[in-house]
């Protein structure tokens, strides 16, 4: 069986290859050494085949998971009530019910994926699940956690996500230590997505300080895109909105919106390539360890004025992962325009960033990145107690009397 997110010239041959790369730009993408991954996890996909089609057919190589994913999938949604319902009888608490669930989805579409992992050599075909978001500050419990899901869900293809907070990062070099695959989240700015790749590093080298194989360990890096243009777009209109008197000074605002984010992201691989040429990775390298790919996370566009797969069309390049949610995964099969665009214009994207220290823009983008981690930090928290509130209603309505 050939798979889509593998070469096309492995998976499909002639006429059809032709076929396909006519019909979905998804395909085209893995050409230029780029996986995409969607953004998206229910039982409803896994159970109506969806999910293996999307793996078999349409380019899929991963599935990203966290708990807005989980919230929208299990509230309200009947496929799970006999799973809650037996959750009940064995007298678990609501967090076990929402854990029965979640490592069951997850395993399934680990099993799903697993071919995919295999056949390329444990450089995609992961799952990727959050520990919960309450203890993005505590070191330790991440840790603990990490270790129990990557025990309990059972799977070699399954991605541990945490979050790149400071208390988050020496959790990562210690799972990474320990053998885990690990998905680093909400990194908004090229500093913290430096720091992340360092800890991944370290937590390298203390395993091969301990005789251990790092040639099966994957990580990726997931730098978030739309929430930086949404933040920094915002800050633009109120400064217009307020009333501009000189045109230049208004040009040079309209100038930066929907600009930063991808921007941010090519600095973030210069800084990627970098890293990888170090004496530190090299060494790594000899040993076997995998490249920490960025993975461009928060792709679907929130501007309905901007290009749809803006976010898809301009970050194309080698080592890359891109994250889609399913509406974004359509429209990219239907309309993306591929080519390798990852290295292009990078003085310009130096330039813009600089150019938000201007007086007549005056944006702190640390202070933006600095506010987007604490929101982002509270849009996974929000939904994962929405989540159990409504898990404990549907426990009243199942238990019996």
């Amino acid at each position: 069986m050939g798979f889509a997110c593998l070469p096309l010239e492995t998976s499909l041959t002639g006429v059809k290859q032709t076929r396909a790369m006519a019909t979905n730009h998804l395909l085209e993408i893995k050409q230029y050494g780029q996986s995409i991954w969607m953004d998206n996890l229910s039982r409803d996909i896994i159970q109506s085949g969806e999910l293996k089609d999307l793996v078999e057919n349409q380019g899929i190589c991963g599935i990203t998971s966290n708990p807005a994913i989980f919230e929208k999938a299990i509230a309200g949604n009947v496929i799970y009530d006999a799973d809650i319902e037996a959750g009940v009888r064995a007298g678990l608490p609501t967090y076990k019910i929402y854990e029965s669930l979640a490592f069951a989805d997850i395993r399934s579409a680990c099993d799903i994926l697993r071919p995919v992992y295999e056949a390329s050599n444990g450089l995609d075909g992961y799952v990727s699940i959050e520990v919960p978001p309450t203890i993005a500050h505590d070191t330790q419990a991440t840790i603990n956690e990490a270790r129990r899901y990557f025990q309990e869900v059972g799977r070699e293809n399954l991605m541990i996500k945490i979050p790149g907070t400071e208390a988050g990062l020496p959790a990562v070099e210690q799972v990474i230590a320990e053998g885990m695959n690990v998905n680093i989240t909400l990194l908004f700015s090229v500093d913290s997505y430096i720091n992340t790749a360092w800890a991944y590093i370290r937590g390298l080298e203390k395993r091969v300080a301990e005789g251990k194989d790092i040639s099966k360990i994957a990580s990726v890096a997931s730098f978030f895109l739309s929430r930086i243009d949404s933040n920094i777009d915002a800050k633009i209109d109120d400064k217009l909105k307020k009333g501009v008197d000189d045109i230049a000074q208004q040009a040079k605002l309209k100038a930066v919106k929907g600009k930063v984010a991808i921007a941010n992201a090519k600095i973030a691989y210069q800084e990627y390539k970098k890293i990888i040429e170090s004496q530190r990775w090299q060494a790594l390298a000899e040993k076997g360890a995998k490249v920490q790919r960025l993975l461009w996370a928060s792709t679907s566009t929130k501007d309905p004025n901007y290009n749809d797969v803006m976010y898809v069309d301009e970050l194309i390049g080698p080592d890359t992962v891109n994250t889609l949610p399913p509406a974004t995964i359509k429209a990219c099969a239907d309309h993306c325009d591929v080519a390798n665009r990852l290295e292009t214009a990078i003085e310009e994207a130096y330039t813009l960033l600089k150019n938000l220290k201007d007086p007549d823009i005056n944006i702190d983008l640390g202070k933006v990145m600095d506010e987007l981690l604490v929101e982002g930090i509270d849009k996974f928290v929000q939904p994962f107690q929405s989540l159990m509130n409504s898990l404990e209603e549907k426990i009243k309505v199942l238990s019996p009397v």
